[in-house]
């Protein structure tokens, strides 16, 4: 088992992880120049910060992350690790099954697109419009349902019956090889994200009344979770993490795929602007900084343990969506 300090020698001196920070960096450049002192996004959870101040948050957001990296890898140190490359099929399937997965996601995504305004909401991502930084339109509680239910269908049933009959629960990461640590991690990397929102991010949830914490808390799980975790976790977490493993032997690169992945999902957000080149730009500079490194660090749990289970309740159903998105649901759901 390697150490701490020779893991960290290894990510370093890994090409993939040297590329994607000078792009990191030329990209915050980029931001900062295209911005003029203002940026185009409905975000009112932080409309009111200097913009120097929002291209800023996603790097400091990444810093988190990769204090949760070493967490998740100091607590897995003496255990099992799985590996998940044995559970993908051959490279020659690996390869076409990735493949068309990653088109059905882009189709799946274009459908949502015009899914959305087709019936008279915003287009569909793999958030909610409004959630996370609020938003100035108004969304209706059908939106909500509709949203959910067409992530989960595309997004995660679809997958899943398509995967499931070929392969077992084991092989897609559904199932715990070790429950006792996994439930311990979880409770840790949970106990450390919700600090780290309550206390930096977002208070908003202390101003909920106790009737509207006890039903909205609830409602935001299951709409998240329904909507998101799953989706997340069963097409890029249970199905392609373990063929971007077999694909490129490198668990390194395995966790910068599955970071560019969520973030890819994540292409039109309810706060994108596309309007013209300057803020279809910052949008996607601004999709990629918000959802890398969140990315990286579900890949990492779910390297370190096989349960894809772990990065869906300890780092996306609970912080943030219960404890960022409640106001939002108590909201539209006309909680009191």
């Amino acid at each position: 088992m390697p150490s701490l300090g020779a893991a960290f020698r290894a990510v370093v001196r890994h090409r993939g992880v040297q590329a994607a920070a000078v792009l990191w960096v030329c990209g915050t450049a980029v931001a900062l120049w295209l911005a003029h002192g203002s940026l185009p996004f409905d975000r009112p959870a932080v409309a009111k910060l200097p913009v120097a101040a929002q291209v800023a948050g996603p790097t400091i957001a990444l810093t988190e992350v990769f204090v949760l990296m070493v967490v998740t890898f100091l607590m897995t140190r003496t255990r099992d690790i799985p590996d998940i490359a044995t559970r993908a099929p051959g490279r020659s399937v690996a390869t076409r099954e990735t493949v068309l997965l990653l088109l059905w996601a882009a189709l799946g995504q274009a459908g949502g697109w015009l899914v959305g305004p087709a019936l008279g909401y915003r287009a569909f991502s793999f958030h909610l419009a409004g959630s996370m930084f609020g938003g100035d339109m108004t969304t209706r509680p059908a939106e909500i349902w509709t949203w959910a239910l067409y992530n989960f269908v595309v997004f995660a049933l679809a997958p899943y019956l398509f995967f499931r009959s070929r392969y077992s629960s084991t092989e897609l990461g559904l199932c715990s090889s070790d429950r006792r640590s996994d439930t311990v991690l979880i409770l840790v990397v949970l106990a450390i994200e919700s600090a780290v929102e309550l206390v930096v991010f977002d208070r908003n949830v202390f101003g909920l009344g106790a009737r509207q914490v006890l039903v909205g808390a609830p409602l935001s799980f299951a709409i998240f979770f329904i909507g998101t975790v799953l989706p997340t976790m069963i097409l890029i977490y249970a199905i392609l993490l373990p063929r971007y493993l077999r694909l490129t032997g490198s668990a390194i690169s395995t966790v910068l795929l599955g970071g560019l992945t969520y973030a890819a999902m994540h292409l039109v957000e309810g706060w994108s602007v596309f309007d013209s080149p300057r803020n279809t730009a910052l949008s996607l500079l601004f999709v990629m900084f918000q959802y890398f490194g969140p990315g990286m660090i579900k890949s990492v749990l779910t390297l370190r343990t096989g349960n894809a289970w772990v990065h869906a309740l300890g780092y996306h159903a609970v912080a943030p969506h219960v404890i960022v998105d409640t106001p939002l649901v108590v909201k539209i759901f006309g909680i009191s």
